[in-house]
């Protein structure tokens, strides 16, 4: 048997949706190579990965402890490892500058459990899944502020701070007493330069309760938040008065419409489906 089956190790490089880009191997010291220092700390390991012919989306994993200082809960939680690249190398640790690149991957999601996490690794045939159009249907495809929205949310914002936990995921805040239930609901929180989107607002007995999506916010943390959009006709013409730009199609008959029958009753006067 040759030496260098005794020599070889793997590393990944991810790069973030914000470009960062972070090394690991499951070598036990730390390697240098192609402008990126792999770190061990965090005990990666990688799962069996099997390549096919034809058009099928091939998977393969990897598994580490949450030890590495670059690897936070609350960007995970913030989705920037959320489609990262992921560039996995084999390696002869004594000549590391000969890596071979093996593999370019996507990540597809991630699991934590127990302080570890299992990242599941897609090839790039996923992109062939994604949508090259846009989809008819009744509701708004734009994001609330965007271009294509041209909502000003400096109009539709807000400031505040966290009070206290009232639950898992779930803060009773100060500031916010003047604006109705469900308001904010859908609409992001921006706190210490984290953005994290609000699943719920209403009123309880101990305040103001809003709930996040991810993130661990500390007590007396003060924050921003844009009111919530639920991409409806109807949202966007009475709460935003935005509707001249409204991203969907919301007088498109449905599948109710198409196996529907005339009926005495009916109106049919080609008016608008949506009041």
């Amino acid at each position: 048997m040759s030496d260098l089956a005794t020599t070889v190790c793997f590393c990944w490089r991810v790069t973030r949706r914000d470009g960062t880009a972070l090394g690991f191997t499951d070598h036990d010291r730390a390697l240098s190579f192609d402008g990126t220092v792999f770190e061990p700390q965090s005990g990666f390991s990688q799962s069996e990965a099997q390549s096919s012919l034809g058009l099928a989306v091939d998977t393969a994993e990897i598994e580490g402890a949450l030890s590495s200082a670059r690897l936070s809960e609350d960007e995970i939680d913030a989705g920037l490892f959320d489609g990262a690249k992921v560039e996995t190398f084999r390696v002869d640790w004594n000549a590391p500058d000969g890596a071979e690149l093996i593999r370019i991957s996507a990540i597809g999601k991630i699991i934590r459990r127990d302080g570890a996490l299992v990242a599941e690794l897609e090839s790039l045939v996923r992109n062939l899944d994604r949508p090259a159009g846009r989809y008819l249907r009744r509701s708004c495809d734009a994001e609330l502020g965007d271009a294509r929205c041209g909502v000003a949310l400096a109009g539709f914002a807000a400031a505040g701070t966290i009070v206290s936990r009232a639950g898992t995921g779930t803060y009773v805040v100060a500031g916010l007493d003047a604006f109705a239930d469900g308001w904010f609901g859908g609409g992001k929180l921006t706190t210490e330069g984290r953005a994290h989107r609000v699943t719920a607002h209403r009123r309880g007995t101990e305040g103001v309760l809003m709930s996040l999506e991810g993130g661990d916010l500390a007590p007396g943390r003060s924050f921003t938040i844009t009111a919530g959009c639920d991409k409806a006709f109807s949202t966007c013409r009475d709460k935003f008065a935005n509707s001249l730009n409204f991203r969907g199609f919301p007088h498109l008959p449905g599948n109710d419409v198409a196996y529907g029958y005339v009926s005495e009753d009916g109106v049919f006067d080609g008016g608008a489906i949506v009041p």
